[in-house]
C-alpha cells in the first residue's frame, strides 16, 4: 500500500511539473491568451434565424408535431447589369490590347 501511495504522490508531482512547463512554454511562445483578449464571433441576423428555425423544426419533429419546412438559402450571387457591362468592356479592351500587340 505504501508503494502505491508513493507512486501516486510522484505522479501528481510530475503532472504539476508538466503543467508548469506547459504554461511556461505558452507564455514564452505568445500563445497564452487571457479571457478578456478573446473576441466573440458575430453572427448575422439571417444566420441566427436559420439556426432558430432549424432548431424549432428539430423540436417539432421530436415532439411529433408538424415540421415546418425551412426554405433553403439559394446561395447564388447575382451580378448587376452595370457590373456585367464593366466586365464586358474590360474584356473587350484587354483583347484589343492583345490584338494590337500581335
Amino acid at each position: 500500500m505504501d508503494i502505491i501511495a508513493q507512486l501516486r504522490i510522484e505522479r501528481d508531482k510530475a503532472a504539476q511539473q508538466v503543467n508548469a512547463l506547459d504554461m511556461a512554454i505558452a507564455a514564452l511562445s505568445g500563445t497564452a491568451t487571457s479571457q478578456g483578449s478573446r473576441r466573440r464571433r458575430r453572427m448575422s441576423a439571417a444566420a441566427r434565424a436559420r439556426i432558430s428555425a432549424s432548431q424549432k423544426a428539430r423540436w417539432a419533429k421530436q415532439k411529433g408535431r408538424k415540421v415546418v419546412s425551412i426554405a433553403p438559402k439559394s446561395g447564388k450571387r447575382h451580378i448587376s447589369a452595370a457590373g456585367l457591362a464593366r466586365i464586358r468592356a474590360a474584356t473587350k479592351a484587354r483583347w484589343a490590347r492583345w490584338r494590337a500587340q500581335k
